[in-house]
């Protein structure tokens, strides 16, 4: 890699020339990302891709006034301690908070080389160039506001606000909810059964593990095979997956670990607690998250647990 206090005026504009280039495209693909569920926003962007293409022009029309029409090959990997983007364009859906703060720190940083390229020339119309584009740099923060004033009108923040809110639901509360019920629910039977046949806490905190970790993967799994999230919004399917079994897997533990407790009845007692503390948090997150009235929340959540959970000590005892 090269040192960037190495670089001749020749490479430095070379090196502006590909980051306004990259930078640009980067802004579009946000635009292209934000487009279906924030279209608004997907304008600004599409704007500053613009702005950034203006800057691409100037630079080249500059370059080849001083060198020629060949651009030389260098690009920011190429340079020690160059500006590094992490591939957040690649990835979907684009969370709009996320993408607007990698913005600002993409105008921040390119502000930051112009100034830097501009101390390392002797060349007059060079510096003068690469100073006034690091003073453009530093005014696309007010760029992009007059930009989101033009585009994102109180009714397109509302709506945009209600599309992520409808993103972020389908993605990480819907299955981690589905994880947790399963893994609060369909693993008391089998816990409660063992304790109850056993009377041995060791003996059940081991089937209690066995069927949340289990569950968990299997949870995980069905999830994230069970749609790729391409025309129902619903995002990764990994990452969909991920969360499902970790929470499903959470779910059984919770009232697992109780019977690491050597005493017998205390870690019932401390157990049957738990599971009422994790069917309160499935009822308050149906009716925080998924509009459920609270007391409908509540009732078929109790009465499916205390059915499973009878259902366990009824098989154990027998």
């Amino acid at each position: 890699m090269k040192q960037f206090s190495n670089l001749t005026e020749r490479e430095i504009l070379a090196l502006a020339i590909s980051n306004e280039d990259e930078d640009s495209r980067i802004y579009r693909d946000f635009a292209e990302g934000l487009a279906e569920q924030f279209p608004a926003s997907a304008a600004v962007f599409s704007g500053m891709a613009e702005e950034e293409t203006r800057h691409r022009g100037a630079l080249f029309d500059l370059y080849r006034e001083k060198f020629g029409e060949h651009l030389p090959l260098i690009r920011r990997q190429d340079v020690k301690g160059f500006i590094k983007r992490k591939p957040l364009w690649l990835m979907r859906p684009l969370g709009l908070d996320e993408v607007r703060k990698y913005a600002a720190t993409m105008e921040m940083d390119a502000g930051r080389f112009y100034r830097k390229a501009a101390e390392s020339t002797r060349d007059a119309s060079i510096r003068e160039l690469l100073l006034k584009l690091s003073e453009d740099e530093d005014r696309h923060e007010a760029l992009a506001e007059s930009l989101a004033e033009k585009h994102l009108t109180t009714e397109a923040r509302a709506s945009e606000a209600d599309s992520e809110r409808r993103a972020f639901i389908l993605q990480y509360v819907q299955p981690g909810l589905v994880g947790l019920m399963d893994g609060s629910v369909s693993t008391l039977a089998p816990l409660f059964a063992a304790a109850f046949a056993t009377h041995k806490p060791f003996e059940t905190f081991l089937v209690g593990l066995a069927a949340s970790v289990g569950a968990g993967i299997s949870m995980g799994f069905a999830e994230a095979l069970s749609d790729d999230g391409a025309l129902s919004g619903r995002g990764s399917p990994w990452i969909r997956g991920l969360v499902c079994g970790l929470m499903t897997t959470l779910g059984g533990l919770g009232h697992t670990l109780p019977y690491l407790i050597p005493d017998f009845y205390v870690a019932t007692v401390l157990a049957v607690a738990v599971v009422v503390v994790e069917l309160a948090l499935i009822s308050w997150i149906r009716h925080r998250f998924m509009d459920t009235p609270w007391l409908q929340a509540t009732f078929q959540i109790a009465v499916g647990g205390a059915l499973v959970f009878l259902a366990g000590i009824l098989i154990g005892s027998a």
